[in-house]
Protein backbone atom coordinates (compact mmCIF):
# COMPACT_ATOMS: atom_id res chain seq x y z
CA UNK A 1 0.00 0.00 0.00
CA UNK A 2 1.62 3.56 -0.87
CA UNK A 3 2.63 5.15 1.81
CA UNK A 4 0.57 8.37 1.26
CA UNK A 5 -2.37 6.33 1.03
CA UNK A 6 -1.49 4.80 4.41
CA UNK A 7 -1.19 7.89 5.78
CA UNK A 8 -4.68 9.35 4.84
CA UNK A 9 -6.38 5.66 6.30
CA UNK A 10 -4.42 6.19 9.35
CA UNK A 11 -6.30 9.78 9.73
CA UNK A 12 -9.95 8.34 8.85
CA UNK A 13 -9.25 5.36 11.36
CA UNK A 14 -8.22 7.78 14.37
CA UNK A 15 -10.76 10.41 13.26
CA UNK A 16 -13.65 8.21 12.28
CA UNK A 17 -12.72 4.62 13.47
CA UNK A 18 -13.42 3.06 10.09
CA UNK A 19 -14.25 -0.30 9.36
CA UNK A 20 -17.85 -2.76 9.54
CA UNK A 21 -19.42 -2.34 13.23
CA UNK A 22 -19.43 -5.00 15.98
CA UNK A 23 -17.13 -6.81 13.44
CA UNK A 24 -13.73 -8.23 13.66
CA UNK A 25 -11.18 -6.22 11.70
CA UNK A 26 -11.56 -5.90 8.65
CA UNK A 27 -14.84 -7.49 8.58
CA UNK A 28 -17.88 -5.83 7.11
CA UNK A 29 -20.64 -7.70 7.58
CA UNK A 30 -23.61 -6.23 9.99
CA UNK A 31 -24.32 -7.32 13.65
CA UNK A 32 -26.28 -10.36 14.48
CA UNK A 33 -29.69 -9.81 15.68
CA UNK A 34 -30.10 -9.97 19.17
CA UNK A 35 -31.92 -12.41 21.41
CA UNK A 36 -35.76 -11.61 21.36
CA UNK A 37 -34.64 -10.72 25.60
CA UNK A 38 -32.38 -8.28 24.32
CA UNK A 39 -33.44 -4.67 26.23
CA UNK A 40 -34.84 -1.49 23.97
CA UNK A 41 -35.65 -4.62 21.39
CA UNK A 42 -38.66 -3.88 19.36
CA UNK A 43 -40.65 -6.70 20.52
CA UNK A 44 -44.43 -6.00 21.29
CA UNK A 45 -45.89 -5.46 25.17
CA UNK A 46 -45.48 -8.07 27.47
CA UNK A 47 -48.41 -10.17 28.22
CA UNK A 48 -49.96 -9.98 31.69
CA UNK A 49 -50.68 -13.16 34.01
CA UNK A 50 -53.47 -15.45 32.55
CA UNK A 51 -56.95 -14.58 33.57
CA UNK A 52 -57.87 -17.26 36.54
CA UNK A 53 -61.48 -17.41 38.66
CA UNK A 54 -59.42 -16.08 41.98
CA UNK A 55 -60.53 -12.31 43.12
CA UNK A 56 -56.58 -12.13 44.38
CA UNK A 57 -55.24 -12.89 41.02
CA UNK A 58 -51.72 -10.51 40.46
CA UNK A 59 -52.61 -7.63 38.27
CA UNK A 60 -51.48 -7.70 34.94
CA UNK A 61 -48.12 -5.96 33.99
CA UNK A 62 -48.02 -3.07 32.60
CA UNK A 63 -47.71 -2.44 28.73
CA UNK A 64 -44.03 -1.78 27.52
CA UNK A 65 -43.43 0.70 24.70
CA UNK A 66 -41.18 -0.79 22.10
CA UNK A 67 -37.58 0.71 21.29
CA UNK A 68 -36.99 2.43 18.12
CA UNK A 69 -35.88 -0.13 15.76
CA UNK A 70 -32.68 -0.98 14.42
CA UNK A 71 -30.48 0.29 11.99
CA UNK A 72 -30.60 -1.66 8.39
CA UNK A 73 -27.73 -0.16 6.72
CA UNK A 74 -25.12 -3.30 5.72
CA UNK A 75 -22.26 -1.88 7.19
CA UNK A 76 -18.58 -1.72 5.85
CA UNK A 77 -20.22 -2.95 2.41
CA UNK A 78 -20.61 0.20 -0.01
CA UNK A 79 -16.90 1.50 -0.66
CA UNK A 80 -17.15 5.41 -1.41
CA UNK A 81 -15.82 7.35 -4.00
CA UNK A 82 -12.59 9.08 -3.34
CA UNK A 83 -11.92 12.85 -2.56
CA UNK A 84 -8.56 14.42 -3.98
CA UNK A 85 -7.18 14.09 -0.46
CA UNK A 86 -7.85 10.73 -0.15
CA UNK A 87 -10.94 9.97 1.87
CA UNK A 88 -14.48 9.14 0.93
CA UNK A 89 -17.08 11.35 -0.46
CA UNK A 90 -18.86 13.67 2.24
CA UNK A 91 -22.49 11.81 1.22
CA UNK A 92 -25.92 12.21 3.12
CA UNK A 93 -27.10 9.81 5.93
CA UNK A 94 -28.75 7.34 4.79
CA UNK A 95 -32.12 7.60 6.54
CA UNK A 96 -31.99 4.54 8.73
CA UNK A 97 -28.52 5.74 9.96
CA UNK A 98 -30.02 9.02 11.57
CA UNK A 99 -30.89 7.94 14.43
CA UNK A 100 -27.95 4.65 14.34
CA UNK A 101 -28.56 2.16 16.49
CA UNK A 102 -26.91 -1.59 16.33
CA UNK A 103 -26.60 -4.58 18.57
CA UNK A 104 -23.70 -4.83 19.53
CA UNK A 105 -21.99 -8.61 18.13
CA UNK A 106 -19.63 -9.61 21.24
CA UNK A 107 -15.83 -10.42 20.21
CA UNK A 108 -14.88 -11.00 23.80
CA UNK A 109 -17.33 -12.35 26.89
CA UNK A 110 -19.43 -10.18 28.40
CA UNK A 111 -19.85 -10.17 32.10
CA UNK A 112 -21.57 -12.71 33.95
CA UNK A 113 -23.38 -10.73 35.94
CA UNK A 114 -23.96 -8.07 33.80
CA UNK A 115 -21.98 -5.64 36.44
CA UNK A 116 -19.15 -3.18 35.53
CA UNK A 117 -15.81 -5.44 34.89
CA UNK A 118 -11.87 -3.93 33.83
CA UNK A 119 -8.97 -5.48 33.37
CA UNK A 120 -5.02 -3.56 32.89
CA UNK A 121 -2.20 -5.43 31.59
CA UNK A 122 0.77 -4.98 29.61
CA UNK A 123 0.58 -5.43 25.85
CA UNK A 124 1.38 -8.76 25.27
CA UNK A 125 3.08 -10.22 21.74
CA UNK A 126 -0.29 -11.28 20.87
CA UNK A 127 -1.95 -8.08 21.33
CA UNK A 128 0.97 -6.18 19.45
CA UNK A 129 0.02 -8.72 16.60
CA UNK A 130 -3.41 -7.48 16.61
CA UNK A 131 -2.53 -4.38 16.58
CA UNK A 132 -0.68 -4.75 13.38
CA UNK A 133 0.40 -1.72 11.24
CA UNK A 134 -1.42 0.71 13.98
CA UNK A 135 1.99 0.79 16.04
CA UNK A 136 5.59 0.20 15.30
CA UNK A 137 8.67 0.48 16.66
CA UNK A 138 9.03 4.52 15.14
CA UNK A 139 6.03 5.35 16.96
CA UNK A 140 7.04 7.75 19.83
CA UNK A 141 5.84 5.28 22.94
CA UNK A 142 7.30 2.44 23.00
CA UNK A 143 5.02 -1.06 23.81
CA UNK A 144 6.27 -1.47 27.73
CA UNK A 145 4.50 2.10 28.31
CA UNK A 146 1.40 1.41 26.74
CA UNK A 147 -1.55 -0.68 28.49
CA UNK A 148 -3.99 -3.22 27.37
CA UNK A 149 -7.61 -2.91 28.76
CA UNK A 150 -10.64 -4.48 28.69
CA UNK A 151 -13.53 -2.42 30.10
CA UNK A 152 -17.10 -3.48 30.24
CA UNK A 153 -20.03 -1.13 28.24
CA UNK A 154 -23.37 -0.32 27.63
CA UNK A 155 -24.74 -1.24 23.95
CA UNK A 156 -27.31 0.74 22.27
CA UNK A 157 -29.12 -2.99 22.99
CA UNK A 158 -29.16 -2.44 26.10
CA UNK A 159 -27.03 -5.55 27.30
CA UNK A 160 -23.17 -5.15 29.00
CA UNK A 161 -20.16 -5.89 26.50
CA UNK A 162 -16.51 -6.38 26.75
CA UNK A 163 -14.85 -4.15 25.22
CA UNK A 164 -10.61 -3.40 24.51
CA UNK A 165 -8.51 -0.27 24.60
CA UNK A 166 -4.35 0.49 24.05
CA UNK A 167 -3.92 3.49 26.01
CA UNK A 168 -0.58 5.21 27.48
CA UNK A 169 0.22 3.59 31.21
CA UNK A 170 0.23 6.74 33.33
CA UNK A 171 -3.75 6.95 32.44
CA UNK A 172 -4.93 3.54 32.10
CA UNK A 173 -6.71 3.77 35.28
CA UNK A 174 -8.04 7.29 34.93
CA UNK A 175 -9.63 5.91 31.77
CA UNK A 176 -11.16 2.48 33.74
CA UNK A 177 -12.81 4.87 35.94
CA UNK A 178 -13.94 7.56 32.71
CA UNK A 179 -15.76 4.04 31.42
CA UNK A 180 -17.11 2.91 34.78
CA UNK A 181 -19.26 6.10 35.32
CA UNK A 182 -20.07 5.73 31.23
CA UNK A 183 -21.41 2.09 32.11
CA UNK A 184 -23.64 3.59 35.70
CA UNK A 185 -24.68 6.53 33.37
CA UNK A 186 -26.14 3.96 31.06
CA UNK A 187 -24.45 5.79 28.32
CA UNK A 188 -24.32 3.43 24.93
CA UNK A 189 -21.22 2.90 22.72
CA UNK A 190 -21.86 0.15 19.74
CA UNK A 191 -18.21 -1.13 19.80
CA UNK A 192 -14.60 -0.90 21.48
CA UNK A 193 -12.66 -3.04 19.68
CA UNK A 194 -8.65 -2.70 18.68
CA UNK A 195 -8.43 -1.61 15.09
CA UNK A 196 -5.67 -3.32 13.16
CA UNK A 197 -4.03 -3.38 9.66
CA UNK A 198 -7.37 -4.57 7.90
CA UNK A 199 -8.55 -1.36 9.09
CA UNK A 200 -5.78 0.97 7.78
CA UNK A 201 -5.72 -0.77 4.55
CA UNK A 202 -9.74 -0.62 3.91
CA UNK A 203 -11.38 1.90 1.14
CA UNK A 204 -13.58 3.98 3.24
CA UNK A 205 -17.28 3.45 3.72
CA UNK A 206 -17.85 6.19 5.69
CA UNK A 207 -19.92 4.06 8.17
CA UNK A 208 -17.51 3.04 10.91
CA UNK A 209 -18.03 3.51 14.74
CA UNK A 210 -15.35 1.64 16.65
CA UNK A 211 -14.55 3.67 19.86
CA UNK A 212 -10.64 3.50 19.60
CA UNK A 213 -7.51 4.93 21.72
CA UNK A 214 -4.04 4.00 20.39
CA UNK A 215 -3.28 4.76 16.39
CA UNK A 216 0.08 6.02 16.08
CA UNK A 217 -0.05 8.54 13.16
CA UNK A 218 0.91 12.14 12.71
CA UNK A 219 -1.97 14.79 13.18
CA UNK A 220 -4.18 15.44 10.79
CA UNK A 221 -2.78 18.17 8.35
CA UNK A 222 0.70 18.49 10.34
CA UNK A 223 4.27 16.87 11.20
CA UNK A 224 3.60 16.58 14.91
CA UNK A 225 2.42 12.80 16.10
CA UNK A 226 -1.16 12.94 17.36
CA UNK A 227 -2.28 12.52 20.77
CA UNK A 228 -3.84 9.00 19.46
CA UNK A 229 0.23 8.22 18.68
CA UNK A 230 1.16 8.14 22.63
CA UNK A 231 -1.85 6.75 23.51
CA UNK A 232 -3.41 9.75 25.45
CA UNK A 233 -6.42 10.34 23.11
CA UNK A 234 -9.63 7.84 22.66
CA UNK A 235 -12.29 8.73 19.93
CA UNK A 236 -15.77 7.91 21.58
CA UNK A 237 -18.58 6.88 19.30
CA UNK A 238 -17.50 8.11 16.04
CA UNK A 239 -20.57 8.21 13.98
CA UNK A 240 -22.83 9.59 16.67
CA UNK A 241 -20.00 12.62 17.10
CA UNK A 242 -18.58 13.08 14.04
CA UNK A 243 -14.93 15.55 12.90
CA UNK A 244 -15.92 18.15 10.69
CA UNK A 245 -13.70 20.57 9.37
CA UNK A 246 -14.44 22.80 6.05
CA UNK A 247 -16.30 20.39 3.86
CA UNK A 248 -15.13 16.99 5.48
CA UNK A 249 -17.11 14.83 7.84
CA UNK A 250 -15.14 11.54 9.24
CA UNK A 251 -17.25 9.19 8.91
CA UNK A 252 -18.09 10.62 5.70
CA UNK A 253 -22.55 9.14 6.07
CA UNK A 254 -22.80 11.18 9.70
CA UNK A 255 -23.28 14.54 8.57
CA UNK A 256 -27.07 14.22 10.14
CA UNK A 257 -24.92 14.02 13.40
CA UNK A 258 -23.89 17.43 13.12
CA UNK A 259 -27.14 18.93 13.72
CA UNK A 260 -26.07 18.60 17.42
CA UNK A 261 -29.40 20.17 18.65
CA UNK A 262 -31.24 17.24 18.14
CA UNK A 263 -30.14 15.11 21.00
CA UNK A 264 -29.73 11.02 20.32
CA UNK A 265 -28.41 8.00 22.04
CA UNK A 266 -24.73 7.93 22.09
CA UNK A 267 -24.13 11.59 21.18
CA UNK A 268 -21.56 13.88 23.13
CA UNK A 269 -22.92 17.35 24.47
CA UNK A 270 -21.29 19.67 26.48
CA UNK A 271 -21.49 19.32 30.19
CA UNK A 272 -22.95 16.29 29.90
CA UNK A 273 -21.18 13.09 31.32
CA UNK A 274 -18.79 11.99 28.99
CA UNK A 275 -17.15 15.36 28.86
CA UNK A 276 -17.46 15.79 32.69
CA UNK A 277 -15.28 12.19 33.32
CA UNK A 278 -13.06 12.78 30.92
CA UNK A 279 -12.29 16.10 32.28
CA UNK A 280 -12.49 14.98 36.04
CA UNK A 281 -8.70 12.85 34.68
CA UNK A 282 -7.57 16.40 32.82
CA UNK A 283 -8.78 15.16 29.51
CA UNK A 284 -10.19 17.93 26.97
CA UNK A 285 -12.99 17.38 24.29
CA UNK A 286 -12.66 17.92 20.71
CA UNK A 287 -16.21 19.10 20.25
CA UNK A 288 -14.67 22.51 22.00
CA UNK A 289 -12.61 23.06 19.80
CA UNK A 290 -13.09 26.55 17.86
CA UNK A 291 -11.15 25.94 14.30
CA UNK A 292 -12.71 22.41 13.62
CA UNK A 293 -15.01 20.13 15.59
CA UNK A 294 -14.19 16.96 16.39
CA UNK A 295 -16.96 15.60 18.64
CA UNK A 296 -15.49 12.06 18.89
CA UNK A 297 -12.49 13.25 20.68
CA UNK A 298 -11.23 13.02 24.20
CA UNK A 299 -7.63 13.86 24.90
CA UNK A 300 -4.75 14.69 27.35
CA UNK A 301 -3.03 16.89 24.70
CA UNK A 302 -5.60 18.54 23.87
CA UNK A 303 -4.89 18.11 20.41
Amino acid sequence: MPTARRRRAAVALALAAAGGACAAPGAGSPPASPPPSSAGSSAGPSAGPSAGPSASAAPSTPERAPGPAYSTYPLGTRPLPLRDDGFGQVLPTPRTLRERRYPTRDLLPPPADGRFAATVGPVTPATAERMGATWSPGCPVALADLRYLTLTFRGFDGAAHTGELVVAAGEARDVVGVFRTLFRADFPIEEMRLPGTADLEAAPTGDGNNTAGLVCRAARGQTRWSAHAYGLAIDLNPFQNPYTSGDLVLPELASAYLDRDRVRPGMVQPGDVAVRAFARIGWSWGGAWQSLQDYQHFSALDR
